[in-house]
């Protein structure tokens, strides 16, 4: 199958002065990595599955739909390959060959475990996929040919990763088109009369600073009910976060969007009450008394039946200031603040404001918690299940507090007590609401001794919203204050996103909710925000250290290597730490003399255990040296790290390492890539350990020098940030004693959070850039490894390798 492919069957089977369909002319191999799911009601409804691939979609028909099931194996039928142009089409095929409407079901990339046509040869095709609606990892595996059947039958299987669920029908929740938001019958109409359909909301993810730079936007995070509104002309429904109906409880804010006139539309907000200051007050909200009800809209998601979710957030708030009145009451757009986040963060904290929210300027819409989006909270306030109430010795007061807690999995975990806050007719309702759930046993699993008195037990039915200044180190709420129930929330949902802490706070991880166990080593304050533009916590930089061990420990291990560790994350003070102070008892020490003549401790990490005791102490990046401890004399590789100036290509960088690949081959070297997670590839070449330092440091020198004065405009072999501009710095310098270099899969202390990750020479000429690799994409790169030939290269430097790359 390698090489260009041809579309002779596609053609052959369509008359294109008659249907819509793309013709289709046959284009060159290229790194395209598009994927589409097009829905087709053909004679039988089905699903085509396509996957680029050297010029062409390679296709399936999949009966039934894809399944987020890995127990659910779809039937999917392999047919022809059709055209990179077929990916954005949408429509009605008149009769004849595949005769019926076309809808775009899902669109967006994918990357293959290894090489395509290797495994559609052995028919095992494993990829990642990164679409709109469909992520994680799949296998598409071929079933035995059947006696006398021509068709080619697979099976569609959804990978068991974080993507994979049990009880989600991806078929079932979403039938409109990502590109034109129209059904089927819509597109066959050409115009839709349905009403929006309900699109899970994106979420923010908490964080203690907000974001800088230009890249991002601040909004005021208004104290309210996120509502979504799904308009149909004058047809209106108003949506909580979990898909409810409120309309009928929010009539006026339902009147005032209908009379806007909106051909069709789904609008993002927040629905608050304003009190006589002007600013949003939840506890009139939710009791029920408020008079003045103001929608504050941030979002367009879809507008005319066509979806904006793959438009930028600053395209998509544009279009929203447009169709908005700009003088409206009940109606009003969320404003963007400008400047620097922290300041903005700061002036709401002074106006008694809940917070701020940040967001990236060229955030696509995606479902679910993405830090696209980022919360920054003035004073701790977030949602807590009521347990339980103590008994009041005053008359009139139905109760004299709320016993808290939060969800741990299944557990329900005591938080702590609120007593005030309450209005007499929030009291009121409240006691009458909780009446009905009374039962015998606590529902909390640590409730202590001291709460046990004069306490009354509740079903964990109801969600109080509480704000609290600070915490103690046992995790229990100080000082806090109701404000009221939030019947948009599930129990369950609550205790799932960690709460910011104050400055007066103990640091996170002081509780035991925020120390994550991992064979038997404690992360703490495993919540802590360590990557901000990506979301990853510490505790999931352990939990990718962890996975990937098998694949760093054999480069690791005895192995002199230094940590870049940062411990209040990329965005704090980072540092290299290669000298073994107090270091935790797994990561071991080596005593190493130095060019001073004097000798020092340098760090050793052998096993899980010590890479994950160095996650704890916040590290990010292994550099590890190219020899091992019992021959530090001797290196058993050889590096090329190719470092380009910013106005180079990636494409530029992969031609150069093919160059350096060719060379190495004329020379008998095999030779191996990886993709650095920054911007560069590392050509790695395994050797014997027959050679000393010098020897290897003039080879790899003069490989490097041949190459700058072949190519002077492509290539540089000095480190000079002036001379690169425009050029590749081939950098040979990690070929000497002392020096490092990034560890196969370690993760990079940079904003993607990509990881540093061995590929095949084939692969490397497909991918788009060197960072796109990370911890949600990569596991299922484990599995199989890139470099499992080089076991077999039993090679050494030669007497003539050194004689003559020692002239350059």
């Amino acid at each position: 199958m390698a090489g260009q492919r041809s579309l002779e069957e596609y053609i052959s089977k369509r008359n294109f002065s008659e249907t819509p369909e793309p013709a289709g002319a046959e284009q060159p191999a290229s790194p395209g990595r598009r994927y589409v799911v097009q829905k087709h009601a053909a004679r039988r409804l089905h699903f085509d599955f396509r996957l680029e691939h050297e010029g062409v979609l390679l296709s399936w028909a999949v009966t039934r739909g894809p399944s987020l099931d890995p127990a659910d194996k779809r039937l999917a039928v392999r047919t022809e390959d059709h055209p990179v142009a077929y990916g954005t089409f949408e429509g009605v095929i008149p009769s004849g060959y595949g005769a019926g409407t076309v809808l775009l079901w899902d669109e967006g990339s994918w990357i293959p475990d290894g090489d395509v046509d290797e495994a559609v040869k052995k028919g095992v095709l494993k990829f990642q996929i990164q679409g709109q609606r469909l992520r994680g990892g799949w296998a598409l595996v071929r079933m035995k040919p059947k006696r006398r059947s021509d068709r080619e039958n697979w099976l569609l299987i959804k990978e068991k990763d974080a993507e994979a669920s049990t009880d989600k029908d991806p078929v079932a929740i979403w039938s409109e088109s990502v590109a034109s938001g129209l059904d089927l019958e819509g597109i066959a109409k050409g115009k839709s009369h349905a009403l929006p359909e309900f699109i899970p909301p994106q979420l923010a993810v908490a964080v203690d600073t907000p974001p800088e730079g230009p890249d991002w936007v601040h909004e005021i995070k208004h104290d309210g009910y996120r509502i979504q509104a799904l308009i149909q002309g004058k047809t209106v429904r108003l949506m909580t976060r979990n898909g409810h109906d409120w309309t009928q409880r929010y009539p006026p804010v339902a009147r005032a969007l209908s009379a806007l006139g909106l051909p069709s539309a789904v609008l993002d907000g927040e629905l608050v009450a304003l009190n006589d200051a002007g600013r949003s007050d939840f506890s009139q909200l939710s009791n029920g008394a408020a008079e003045r009800l103001t929608y504050f809209v941030f979002d367009l998601l879809e507008f005319d039946g066509a979806s904006l979710r793959e438009k930028p957030l600053h395209v998509r708030k544009k279009k929203l200031r447009a169709i908005l009145p700009s003088d409206g009451v009940t109606v009003r757009f969320s404003e963007d603040l400008q400047g620097d986040g922290a300041q903005i963060a700061r002036a709401a904290c002074r106006m008694d404001l809940e917070g701020i929210v940040s967001k990236r300027r060229g955030a696509l819409y995606r479902p679910g918690r993405h830090s696209s989006w980022q919360k920054s909270k003035c004073i701790g306030r977030d949602e807590f299940v009521i347990g339980g109430y103590r008994r009041s010795d005053k008359k009139g007061r139905p109760f004299a507090s709320l016993l808290l807690g939060e969800y741990e999995g299944d557990q329900l975990i005591y938080r702590g007590r609120v007593g005030t806050g309450f209005t007499d007719t929030a009291m009121e309702q409240l006691a009458g609401r909780m009446e009905g759930l009374r039962r015998t046993k606590s529902p909390f699993s640590n409730i202590p001794s001291e709460a046990r008195r004069d306490a009354v037990w509740l079903e964990p039915r109801l969600v109080a919203e509480v704000t609290y200044p600070e915490q103690t180190a046992a995790g229990l709420l100080r000082h806090s204050s109701f404000m009221g129930l939030r019947e948009d929330k599930m129990v369950k949902e609550v205790g799932r996103q960690p709460a910011p802490r104050s400055k007066k706070a103990p640091l996170p991880g002081a509780t035991a909710k925020d120390t994550l166990e991992i064979e038997g080593v404690s992360v703490t304050h495993a919540t802590r925000i360590v990557f901000p533009n990506a979301g990853l916590t510490k505790g999931e930089v352990a939990r990718w250290y962890d996975l990937a061990a098998p694949r760093i420990i054999p480069w690791l291990s005895n192995r002199p290597v230094s940590l870049f560790r940062c411990p209040d994350g990329i965005s704090g003070e980072c540092f290299f730490q290669k000298h073994a102070g107090h270091l935790p008892d797994k990561i071991r020490r080596v005593s190493i003399r130095e060019k001073s003549g004097s000798k020092a401790d340098y760090l050793l990490i052998n096993d899980k255990a010590g890479l994950l005791q160095a996650a704890q102490m916040g590290m990010i990046e292994l550099h590890g040296w190219a020899a091992r401890a019992d021959r530090l004399d001797r290196p058993d590789r050889m590096i090329f790290d190719l470092d380009p100036d910013p106005s180079v290509s990636f494409d530029q960088v992969k031609g150069a390492a093919e160059d350096i690949r060719q060379l190495l081959d004329q020379v008998g070297l095999a030779s191996f890539p990886m993709v650095t997670g920054g911007k560069g590839v590392h050509v790695m070449v395994p050797l014997m350990r027959r050679h000393g330092w010098d020897d290897v440091g003039s080879v790899s020198r003069g490989i490097a020098r041949s190459l700058a004065q072949a190519a002077p405009e492509r290539f540089i072999a000095t480190a000079s940030l002036e001379k690169r501009k425009g050029r590749i710095f081939i950098d040979w310098l990690r070929n000497r004693r002392g020096a490092t270099a990034i560890v196969p899969y370690s993760l990079r202390a940079r904003t993607s959070a990509a990881i540093a990750a061995p590929v095949t020479w084939k692969e490397l000429a497909t991918l788009p850039a060197s960072d796109v690799f990370t911890p949600e994409l990569a596991p299922s790169r484990l599995k199989e490894d890139p470099w499992k030939d080089i076991a077999g290269h039993r090679q050494a430097l030669t007497s003539s390798m050194i004689a003559v790359f020692s002239e350059f």
